[in-house]
């Protein structure tokens, strides 16, 4: 197991003499770590999604009905697939939606009658889908960041083994869909990292020298293709939830500072300027087609005239251009969506602020029923939205101690894993001090990189700083504490597995499950 580089990949280069005698500290900067085609890896990747879609797919359809904003989505996502618009069944009109209806389609996608149908399970298995596919991108993402398939590993499995993650798998909200979208635009990102020094490796070692002036001195053109992917993949994001915005701001920053890291690793003279010079143009292209994507999820808006607000301008001004006028229209009913979620302070039973996420202060109640059988008088059964608690309490620990191996080890990785942490997290803070009403599944797209953290640390427990020579004890003591940790994870999520998926047992059991009393009933 390593904790250390990444990937090569073809590239052209000018035509020169080959140079071998490039340091080995560049070449362990740019060059990502051997990606070829590890069998075993993906035999491990395969056995971890088969358990994890085992558990999220089995009796996916109970408990029955639609539960919490179930009520929501799966309605919205059936009348989008049979009208183009989401549809108020109470009031027999266009319905007035706040979220923009990617999720929502990806939902009604499983309730079509070719799939299976307009029920619980059509319902839930889009999300369960997501869940699973969520998790084969942690372990890949994580493999490649650490060079490491056991730690790769060790991040599916944490993830397959989170409360969290396991009931929003199976139930109807947009959250999934979200955390999946942004988390694939990371992983494009990281490929498009490795891309790009793969090619300044290339450069330098057919001869090319970085501190001449010109296009002579980089690599030839080359269309960033992983770049454009990430971009296509944060519009979806943004198209199930507006708060995906705060992802784009940060990888904009991750691209400008991984292209001058790579830079300034292969010699460049001016690596910041070069940097801006050369990436701003594609970084604006890439706001292009964001904004395509984005506008794309709104086709069935778009293509009907039943919406709501479809026909704005013409309702009140008589006067509607046949283009221009779809996109006032839509832009005015962004503004109203916006302005609710501005003003959205009504209390709620189950509402908590961002402090309280980590800490498990306050899950969510999806669904209660005192009804058995259970084999006891008194009986309960609940779908609560609780991390599993010995993962979720490891993460403030695990945060900090990446934080000082980071800096300890001056890595790149653990800022990067502490950045996507902080945009994930801190915007909810801005809100709270606005009394915005908010929610604990709020915190899911920040769950993967908090994984992350812990598989961070722990691999720095199982490997000695850069520089040091192996240490098989140490090798051994961490792998002990990984594959302890990992275990005593599994356990107490099979100890709580009742009350995620509304299995009916005797309340006495129920109420020795609420380890934090009243703040989780």
């Amino acid at each position: 197991m390593t904790m250390a580089p990444e990937a090569p990949e073809t590239a052209s280069a000018p035509p020169a003499e080959p140079s071998p005698s490039i340091p080995a500290v560049i070449r362990r900067r740019l060059l990502p770590f051997d990606d070829r085609l590890d069998p075993w890896s993906w035999f491990a990747t395969g056995l971890i999604a088969a358990i994890a879609a085992i558990l999220r797919f089995v009796n996916i359809g109970t408990p029955k009905g639609k539960i919490f904003d179930e009520t929501y989505y799966a309605t919205d996502g059936h009348w989008l697939w049979e009208k183009g618009f989401e549809w108020d069944e109470n009031n027999n009109t266009a319905g007035y939606v706040v979220h923009p209806p990617l999720g929502k389609w990806l939902i009604g996608l499983g309730e079509q009658d070719w799939a299976f149908g307009y029920n619980e399970t059509g319902w839930r298995v889009m999300a369960a889908v997501f869940g699973v596919a969520s998790i084969v991108m942690a372990i890949r993402i994580t493999r490649r960041l650490f060079g490491s398939t056991i730690l790769g590993c060790i991040a599916g499995l944490l993830m397959t083994f989170d409360g969290m993650h396991f009931v929003l798998s199976r139930s109807a909200l947009l959250d999934m869909f979200l955390m999946t979208f942004v988390l694939a635009a990371f992983g494009c990102l990281v490929l498009d990292r490795d891309q790009r020094r793969k090619r300044w490796m290339r450069f330098l070692e057919a001869g090319g020298d970085p501190k001449l002036k010109g296009r002579g001195s980089r690599p030839s053109f080359a269309v960033p293709w992983w770049r454009l992917a990430a971009a296509v993949m944060i519009g979806c994001a943004i198209g199930v939830k507006w708060s995906a915005l705060a992802f784009l701001l940060i990888m904009v920053v991750l691209v400008y500072w991984w292209e001058w890291g790579a830079r300034r690793s292969a010699g460049v003279r001016r690596p910041v300027l070069d940097t801006f010079l050369d990436e701003t143009g594609w970084l604006i292209a890439c706001l292009v087609l964001l904004l395509g994507v984005y506008l794309l999820t709104w086709s069935g808006w778009f293509l009907t005239d039943g919406g709501y607000n479809r026909h704005w301008l013409l309702d009140t001004t008589g006067n509607e251009p046949a283009f221009w006028g779809a996109l006032a229209n839509l832009w005015h009913y962004h503004a109203m969506a916006y302005d609710f979620h501005s003003t959205l302070t009504s209390t709620h039973t189950y509402q908590s602020w961002p402090w309280q996420w980590p800490i498990l202060g306050r899950p969510v109640a999806f669904y209660y029923n005192g009804d058995g059988p259970c084999g006891s008088a008194q009986c309960a059964s609940e779908v609560i939205l609780l991390g599993t608690p010995l993962l979720w309490w490891s993460f403030l620990p695990a945060m900090a101690a990446t934080a000082w191996f980071g800096i300890a080890r001056r890595d790149w990785r653990a800022l990067t894993i502490l950045l996507m942490i902080a945009i994930a997290w801190l915007p909810w803070f801005w809100y709270m001090a606005d009394q915005r009403t908010m929610f604990y599944f709020y915190a899911l797209p920040m769950e993967p990189f908090m994984i992350m953290a812990v598989v961070y640390v722990l691999g720095c427990i199982m490997t000695p700083p850069p520089g040091s020579p192996p240490d098989d004890n140490r090798r051994m003591v961490g792998a002990i504490v990984a594959g302890t940790f990992v275990l005593l994870v599994a356990l107490n999520f099979a100890y709580f597995h009742p009350i995620y998926t509304g299995q009916p047992i005797p309340y006495a059991d129920w109420a020795r499950r609420m380890w934090l009393g009243s703040r989780w009933i």
